[in-house]
């Protein structure tokens, strides 16, 4: 009965990463980013701008909102989780966490190409990031709890795994069912959008904010019903012993030094990360002038692979240790930054191409591919050394300051893409900062022990 049960409690916390990855994958990344460039692009266009000034001015817009949540994020993320590990509560704050994540995804709907709000629209998506990155604060906290240290790894990558298969099928389903093609007025396999949803009106792509909050709320219930939190006290809130305790962590971080590197060196990954899997939708649509369709097509062969290699990723976690992983992965990831920056519509490194040439689309794919597996492998593992690092006792605490390490500069990523690409007015030059974070990224990780290293 005992193992039934943490079997359960097991698989009820892999379906938060099922039911949260859609986020991510709809709405960060392959739909509603797309679309959100589109309706931005002709918004500015109406306004007077070229088709070029237009894309620059949406990516940058998209950018500086982003880096907006960001710093929210940063703030108040190593304050919440010291909270929690002082109160020995956690999933209450899920609870409030998952709600913001309704709210944000549902409100996405009111994004109209006839009346394109672009500043509502990205409130409501900067309440939904939020309520997602705090959730998971406070899931991956439970992760030290779920089995032996030596299981963790797999443990890590295969939640990964099974969230990527998440974001595949929620995927599949809005190609299928709802986000039409702007030229017929069809889904991908020749349907007219569901629920009579209006083509003209591209109800079918704008419904891909309201389908994440369902899908949310549906694959949430096995994760309130069969996860319960650790046995231990339960106390008070007491901000004034959190902050005590945070700042005690905070200062104790002068003489960890693995701990150390470790935060910064995972703050410049996971923020490049982001970056890239932010914006590359907006390059896909504006860049190569990629309509949504093909871009959900390109994203479901993308999750595949990613959900195969994150899987993969668990495993040679626990062959060799998280930090191999994290290397490899980083290293793929900045070499997919310079090709970005390099590839054009017409050109590959300064060499011109034919005129309607479908390599930039073929190596985008592959770079897509390759992003999704890298990404899911490096946020496994980086979870992964992360439980190396603390204990199940201040586990909420230390993923606070782990998610402050990713959102520190999580502001700083956008900001910088979006004001390289405001002074450039070159969209793939904006990627380029991406390249120094993961660069450095690397170069820290030399003072990262791969066994971690636990407060004494």
């Amino acid at each position: 009965m005992q193992d039934r049960t943490a079997r359960r409690r097991i698989w009820g916390w892999w379906f938060f990463d099922w039911a949260s990855q859609p986020y991510s994958t709809l709405l960060l990344t392959f739909i509603f980013s797309i679309y959100y460039a589109e309706v931005a692009r002709g918004a500015y266009m109406a306004q007077g701008q070229t088709a070029a000034a237009a894309g620059a001015s949406a990516q940058a817009l998209w950018g500086y909102a982003l880096a907006l949540s960001g710093v929210v994020i940063a703030l108040l993320a190593p304050v919440l989780g010291a909270i929690a590990d002082t109160s020995g509560r956690r999933m209450p704050w899920i609870w409030l966490f998952s709600g913001m994540y309704v709210i944000g995804a549902a409100g996405l709907w009111g994004l109209s190409p006839a009346e394109p709000q672009l500043v509502r629209a990205m409130l409501f998506f900067g309440i939904g990031l939020i309520g997602m990155e705090f959730a998971t604060i406070f899931t991956n906290a439970l992760l030290p709890s779920l089995a032996p240290r030596s299981e963790v790894g797999r443990l890590s990558g295969s939640g990964f795994a099974f969230g990527y298969l998440g974001g595949v099928l929620s995927l599949a389903v809005m190609m299928a069912l709802f986000a039409e093609n702007t030229a017929t007025g069809r889904t991908l396999v020749g349907l007219p959008p569901a629920l009579g949803l209006d083509p003209a009106a591209r109800e079918g792509t704008r419904f891909v904010g309201p389908f994440t909050a369902i899908w949310y709320v549906l694959f949430m219930i096995p994760f309130f019903a069969w996860v319960r939190e650790p046995p231990g006290p339960r106390r008070p809130v007491r901000i004034g012993r959190a902050l005590s305790d945070l700042g005690r962590l905070l200062r104790g971080l002068v003489h960890r030094r693995s701990l150390a590197a470790w935060l910064v060196s995972s703050m410049l990954s996971r923020d490049g990360l982001n970056g890239l899997y932010a914006f590359g939708g907006v390059y896909a649509g504006t860049v190569l002038g990629w309509p949504v369709i093909w871009s959900g097509v390109f994203g479901v062969v993308s999750a595949l692979s990613a959900a195969v290699i994150s899987w993969l990723g668990g495993r040679a976690d626990r062959r060799w240790g998280p930090r191999p992983v994290v290397i490899a992965c980083t290293v793929v990831l900045a070499i997919i930054c310079m090709i970005l920056v390099g590839m054009g519509r017409d050109s590959l490194f300064g060499t011109p191409l034919a005129t309607g040439s479908r390599l930039p689309d073929a190596i985008f794919l592959l770079c897509g591919i390759a992003i999704g597996g890298a990404g899911g492998a490096l946020q496994a593992a980086s979870r992964t050394l992360m439980v190396r690092h603390t204990t199940a006792a201040r586990a909420t605490e230390a993923f606070g300051l782990y998610a402050l390490s990713g959102k520190a500069t999580a502001f700083l990523a956008p900001f910088s893409i979006a004001a390289v690409t405001q002074i450039t007015g070159n969209q793939r030059l904006g990627i380029s900062p991406l390249i120094v974070m993961f660069l450095l990224s690397l170069v820290l990780l030399h003072w990262v022990n791969p066994e971690g290293e636990v407060e004494q």
